[in-house]
């Protein structure tokens, strides 16, 4: 008698549902009988670093400094994609060679787009 085949998969989903759950539920318990309520103006109070906050807590950055980190991220990411070829570059076949070519011609197609958008420009 083979088993269902899916029924591997229901058996993965229902304990990475189960799993999170249980320890959630039992925090949720342990809080709701053995920890008192205490509410009041100090508790409720904001807390940064034992310094009472002053003044407005919004900063505003500009939004290029979001921009550039983003574009850091993707090349950043993207070169460490390029470590396992390096490792193994005299042992890959010709294909594989070329699909890091395409690889490599997308990303400074990216890096390109970015430059004539202006995302690169620090003096805004």
């Amino acid at each position: 008698m083979t088993p269902n085949p899916y029924l591997f998969i229901i058996v993965f989903v229902g304990v990475a549902l189960v799993f999170p759950v249980i320890p959630l539920g039992l925090a949720w318990l342990w809080r709701r009988f053995f920890q008192p309520s205490k509410p009041g103006m100090e508790k409720n109070a904001t807390y940064e670093c034992g310094v009472e906050s002053l003044g407005d807590a919004q900063i505003q950055f500009r939004s290029q400094y979001y921009l550039y980190a983003i574009i850091f991220l993707i090349f950043d990411v993207e070169a460490i994609f390029l470590v396992p070829f390096a490792v193994a570059f005299t042992g890959l076949p010709v294909g594989a060679f070329i699909a890091i070519l395409i690889f490599l011609l997308l990303l400074l197609e990216g890096l390109i787009w970015a430059w004539g958008k202006g995302c690169l420009n620090w003096a805004k």
